[in-house]
């Protein structure tokens, strides 16, 4: 038995109604059609679900027994149907961010509000989270985009990059000789030879990048005072504590403490910042969107 729920629909349209004709009306398909559904739906169960007479059809036995049942299946369908639905609305018009705690509070509060004025409707939500909880978050669907450096893939994540920014020095106002906080200057890496540093950790992959070209002016020293955030550090080095590297993308941080930033070139070093979502998830236009607004932000977030 393979029963359709065209055929379950054509059964309680025409018990209620109690005529081919008018049922076949309101179901909108032509009575023949009607007529063929009910007999193939007969045919599976073996037996007659309705007596007809050129005025009256009414149900059998049989089909009085199959009556409440059929519309206790039709009404949970519909009910979860609608449901559903009203869930599948609800996520297009929301889009679940997760970013490390830099990037939520200084790149994303001005991305945000760009797209909110042009996309009124969509509800963001933002959780700021380290980067392995990022990864964490979008794998297990909690979260529709993750944002950061994300140097490789996780298993089971897409990796898409939206931006780039540079590495630059971050130091004391006192020892970057003259200028103005919130400028960005340029200075190559040797002039970090002798400046006392202070990083992130040893394992932080941005760090590791930082300590190769580190290391090429004979600064290598995984023994340096280290801080787990790029906040702390920008504060630390305020205070006199030491001269930092970080990415670009800490600049607007940066321009609320009294520390002098300058983009570190001979070489110029460019870090990729991307999105991550979950591979073979769909993407919604919300989230085409605020990828659209994040490409178009970055590079005037990184200067």
């Amino acid at each position: 038995m393979n029963l359709s729920t065209r055929q379950l629909r054509a059964f309680l349209q025409v018990a209620r109604v109690g005529n081919f004709t008018r049922a076949a009306e309101q179901a909108h398909i032509t009575q023949a059609g009607l007529s063929i559904l009910i007999r193939e739906m007969e045919r599976q169960l073996g037996c007659r679900l309705f007596d007809r007479t050129t005025r009256v059809v009414s149900l059998t036995p049989a089909g009085r027994r199959l009556l409440p049942v059929v519309e206790r299946m039709v009404t949970d369908l519909d009910d979860v149907a609608a449901e559903l639905g009203a869930e599948g609305d609800a996520a297009r018009q929301t889009l679940r961010i997760a970013a490390t705690p830099l990037v939520s509070s200084n790149l994303l509060p001005q991305v945000f509000a760009s797209f909110r004025e042009a996309h009124p409707q969509v509800s963001l939500r933002l959780f700021d989270a380290d980067l392995r909880d990022v990864e964490a978050m979008v794998a297990a669907g909690e979260a529709d985009v993750g944002l950061g450096f994300f140097f490789k893939a996780a298993p089971g994540l897409a990796r898409e990059p939206v931006g780039r920014f540079h590495l630059m020095r971050v130091a004391p106002m006192d020892e970057a000789g003259n200028g103005e906080p919130g400028g960005v200057g340029s200075a190559p890496w040797s002039a970090l030879r002798g400046a006392e540093l202070v990083g992130l950790p040893s394992g932080n992959p941005i760090q590791k990048v930082i300590d190769q070209h580190l290391a090429a002016i004979g600064r290598a020293d995984a023994q340096r005072t280290a801080f787990n955030f790029f906040g702390t550090l920008i504060a630390m080095v305020e205070a006199g504590f030491g001269t930092a590297v970080m990415p670009t993308f800490a600049l607007a941080a940066c321009r609320r403490h009294r520390v002098r930033t300058d983009v570190l070139t001979k070489p110029k070093v460019g870090l990729d910042f991307y999105r991550i979502t979950k591979r073979g998830a769909y993407e919604t236009e919300a989230m085409q969107a605020f990828v659209t607004t994040l490409e178009k932000a970055l590079p005037e977030l990184s200067r």
